[in-house]
């Protein structure tokens, strides 16, 4: 009996916290007295432990028995033990984010392909104690490349599927039990595996969790679902996202609602519990309303609280030609029931999609020339070359999804203009292979009292060639913005309803980035990540916020 995967902290209030293991056979798992049977699926065993009866405001170390037999924490670990924290009693919240984490060797040629990893630089950080560790961590997607696996991987797939040379997938992940090397390979690294046990986990999916520029057209749709290793595939990546990501996302309540976690509970038949979740997992593709990956998270005080709601901008996405939307409208009706008809206070609000919202503006004027030059503007032959441009440069954020970029600004308008508008709206995005911050304000609609900030963090580890570096410095300029202003109007594009500037950043370097609430103050830390005499480092970058007053700011 071992303990394959985890134990990953997921879900922790007051007095409760959930805890996902994979194990290797079926058992009963027990974490802090609290005890539950596996359930199996494709041949691995999974549990979601949920413990009750926590004290508020404290710190209580745990360990895993499976079967009675102690299994975590592991003998050589080089690291503390394995604790929940529930919320701090005077309500300051510490969130650390991003995204994009690539697998590879810790040596010499590793560090020279793909730096420092952040999330190992972080762990350490904790470990010593020289900082207030975060009272979360959000995952903003790219947490394996199943388009673009390591060599570890690799290695596997081609002693596995030698017969599959030749194919244009050859060297990709294929079906459910392909995605699970990915985890364990991301996963099992000891300082993040450490580091997962000890810090509450939020999680989204991107492109690269299944292909990428998953989602970006319907031309580029129509093409892969016509592919005969679709099917496996997208089965595959649906079924290991609910697994070993969506699951924990949910809170107690939330999952005695989930009618597929209760079938894994209540099937007892493996073979027919694995066709229920491949089931669910087709079907999740076919019609995206069948399910949701948008979630939300509440911390803090119930009645001046924190709410993070992360959105999916990949799955749920209407790609018709001229009735494009990021957010299809059942899914975005729930995104604003969630914020403005929120059942209790939202003091900051945390607005999370795994695409950034605010992109440089000659980015964002760029994205909205070509989508409406791909929708027909300049006629079928422009329509044929804005589709190659937007596949090949990748230009599939809100700003190329323009209704949907103008359901944001109308979400932000409501918000600010309640009665009791939040202090901050802060929007934690990644996927761009850097981290910046943009500071907003809507047209037509005045907020004094709220901040409006977009942050932009990526990668944990996973660099940018320096041609794409300097591409983005070229679209920053101001000569560079004007003109691809000028030239979306030309194609009919209007303006929206909000205005920003990036203030700091662009970063390209591997870190992460950490919101801290308390009261009516916010606070952004940027890290960034070094080696330094072979250790993994996180160095602070910067220090931005607001701490007592609109203008008092705090820079390093």
């Amino acid at each position: 009996m071992e303990l394959r995967l985890g134990p990953l902290l997921r879900y922790v209030d007051d007095t409760r916290a959930t805890v996902w293991v994979e194990t290797s056979a079926p058992c009963e798992v027990e974490v802090l007295g609290h005890r539950g049977r596996t359930w199996s699926v494709h041949g691995h065993h999974y549990a979601l432990i949920l413990i009750e009866g926590l004290t508020p405001d404290s710190e209580t170390p745990y360990e895993v028995r499976l079967d009675g037999e102690l299994h975590w924490p592991l003998p050589d670990s080089e690291f503390g033990p394995s604790v929940i924290r529930t919320p701090r009693a005077d309500g300051t919240f510490r969130l650390t984010f991003g995204s994009c984490r690539r697998s590879a060797p810790f040596d010499e040629q590793g560090f020279k392909e793909f730096g420092p990893d952040a999330l190992v630089a972080l762990a350490e950080r904790m470990a010593a104690g020289t900082e207030e560790p975060p009272d979360a961590i959000l995952l903003l997607g790219d947490q394996v490349y199943a388009d673009d696996p390591s060599d570890a991987v690799l290695e596997k797939l081609r002693a596995a599927h030698g017969g599959r040379q030749g194919s244009e997938v050859a060297d990709e992940i294929g079906n459910y039990e392909e995605y699970t090397w990915l985890y364990d390979d991301a996963w099992l690294t000891p300082a993040v595996r450490w580091l997962f046990s000890t810090v509450p986990l939020c999680m989204l999916l991107d492109d690269h969790d299944l292909r990428d520029d998953w989602n970006t057209s319907l031309t580029w749709r129509r093409w892969v679902t016509s592919q005969p290793w679709w099917h496996d595939r997208v089965v595959g990546a649906y079924a290991s996202y609910w697994v070993y990501q969506h699951l924990g996302n949910l809170s107690p309540e939330q999952l005695d609602r989930d009618a597929t976690y209760r079938a894994m509970l209540s099937i007892e038949d493996d073979d027919e519990r694995t066709a229920y979740l491949d089931s669910f997992a087709w079907t999740a593709d076919e019609d995206p309303a069948s399910t949701r990956w948008s979630f939300y998270r509440d911390f803090g005080d119930a009645s001046r609280g924190v709410r993070l709601v992360a959105v999916d901008s990949r799955c749920s996405r209407h790609l018709e030609p001229g009735d494009r939307a990021m957010v299809d409208a059942h899914e975005w009706e729930w995104v604003r029931r969630h914020i403005v008809e929120a059942s209790r206070p939202i003091h900051h609000l945390l607005l999370a999609s795994t695409l950034p919202f605010l992109l440089a503006p000659g980015l964002h004027h760029l994205e909205g020339w070509d989508e409406a030059v791909s929708s027909g503007a300049w006629g079928a032959r422009g329509a044929r070359i804005g589709e190659r441009i937007r596949q090949g440069m990748d230009l599939e954020h809100w700003a190329s999804f323009r209704r949907s970029f103008d359901d944001v600004t109308d979400l932000l308008a409501a918000v600010v203009a309640a009665e009791d508008p939040p202090a901050s709206i802060l929007m934690l995005s990644g996927d761009v292979h850097c981290s910046y911050l943009a500071e907003a304000r809507l047209l037509g609609v005045d907020h004094p009292g709220t901040a409006i900030r977009q942050l932009t963090m990526s990668p944990f580890r996973n660099p940018v060639p320096r041609h794409i570096q300097w591409a983005n410095h070229l679209l920053d300029k101001r000569w560079m913005t004007t003109l691809l202003h000028k030239l979306a109007r030309a194609a009919g594009v209007r303006d929206v309803a909000a205005d920003w500037r990036i203030t700091h950043g662009p970063w390209f370097g591997n870190g992460a980035m950490t919101v801290t609430l308390s009261g009516e103050d916010w606070s952004v830390e940027v890290d960034h990540a070094e080696l330094r005499d072979e250790r993994q480092l996180l160095d602070r970058t910067l220090t931005y916020g607001r701490l007592d007053s609109p203008s008092k700011r705090l820079m390093s």
